[in-house]
């Protein structure tokens, strides 16, 4: 009786069913065969018409509503050709008959209710992307002298979004980079993302000293955000040769040379943007081929089965090779497969090159002594 069935019935159109709607109604096929071939081999007087409701449901899990109507009119037919096997209807029959009608409106209803959802989690997922997108603007591959790459990887497929942010400009002070964290999640945490950018792109060119800059997105910070909130932000600078970092909370920077990973600690602790942070720069000289990793706290606190991601151990074999980019590719890769998929925050990742000194003939000075120097 089943496969006498018109597969008319199936829902017709020029665009294929998608994975979800073939795995639905596969399921619900097979639901509906095993149900007839129990029914027909069982000589016992036990009815198994009602079994045939649960193929409805078991397409909605899956399926759009237009499959569940085919699988709900296929379980209608097979339930009355069940019911007539006897050449009277009984009465509990009639009822497993009315049961799968009824059976097939509810699954049809919650299959529209699970599409709708499922559409609307996908547009927000998108918009979200374009709102971060709009915030992150793309990196290098080339700032001033320096190969840059910078790189976001989200927690998650859905609309819940981070603040996770990073910047590389090349400046009158030489190429500056900020890469920072806001606390917590969603709108308002791009919204403070795309503030703190905002006025980093500016000062950034006017600041010759990186702890004015600091103290103007410090300023920033503390007029758009609660007694609660807070952006951790790491900046660095490359002048000359020279490089000059100043922490606001944030992730220490990685310095990866001659196969070894140097964390760039501050000289003192200093508190995240929006509780008035007095930095003091850390300088390191740069040699040609030594790079450097910023990131947000998503990477040192990543890990499976409690034990966190060895960032510092793996960066020189992951982050040494190739491009920057190829770099910071090989460390998603690696990332991903240490936690089985499953990140519980985004991370933002900016790896940077010093290719060697140019050709000048005069000799760069930190930012915080150009003032100095000048007198």
């Amino acid at each position: 009786m089943l496969f006498g069935v018109p597969m008319r019935l199936m829902p017709s159109g020029d665009r294929p069913m998608s994975p979800g709607s073939r795995a639905g109604l596969g399921a619900a096929i097979v639901l509906l065969a095993l149900v007839s071939v129990v029914e027909f081999a069982d000589d016992s007087k036990v009815n198994y018409v009602g079994l045939v409701a649960a193929a409805p449901f078991l397409a909605a899990a899956f399926a759009s509503w237009r499959v569940v109507l085919a699988v709900g009119a296929i379980a209608t037919v097979l339930a009355v050709s069940l019911a007539w096997g006897g050449q009277v209807v009984p009465l509990a029959a009639s009822v497993n008959v009315v049961g799968v009608v009824l059976a097939t409106a509810i699954a049809a209803l919650f299959a529209v209710i699970r599409q709708r959802q499922a559409e609307r989690i996908a547009e927000l997922s998108k918009l979200a992307s374009v709102a971060q997108q709009a915030v992150l603007r793309p990196v290098g591959p080339q700032v001033g002298s320096l190969a840059v790459a910078g790189h976001y990887i989200s927690s998650t497929a859905a609309a819940d979004i981070g603040g996770d942010l990073y910047e590389a400009i090349d400046t009158p002070y030489g190429v500056r980079i900020i890469i920072g964290d806001v606390r917590g999640k969603g709108l308002d945490a791009v919204r403070l993302a795309s503030i703190v950018l905002g006025s980093y792109r500016h000062v950034a060119y006017e600041r010759a000293d990186l702890r004015a800059i600091v103290a103007d997105l410090d300023r920033a910070v503390a007029r758009n955000v609660g007694d609660e909130d807070f952006v951790t932000a790491a900046l660095v600078e490359e002048r000359g040769g020279t490089l000059t970092i100043v922490n606001c909370g944030h992730p220490a920077p990685l310095l990866l040379r001659g196969g070894q990973v140097i964390p760039m600690e501050p000289p003192a602790p200093a508190p995240p943007l929006g509780f008035m942070p007095v930095v003091r720069p850390r300088v390191e000289r740069l040699e040609p081929g030594d790079r450097l990793l910023l990131f947000t706290d998503g990477l040192g606190e990543a890990r499976r089965d409690g034990e966190f991601f060895p960032t510092a151990d793996r960066a020189w074999r992951l982050l040494g090779h190739g491009t920057v980019a190829d770099g910071l590719a090989s460390l998603e890769s690696a990332l991903v497969e240490w936690v089985r998929g499953r990140l519980d925050d985004d991370i933002a990742l900016v790896l940077m090159e010093y290719p060697g000194p140019r050709s000048a003939t005069t000799t760069a000075v930190p930012s915080w002594e150009v003032g100095a120097a000048d007198g």
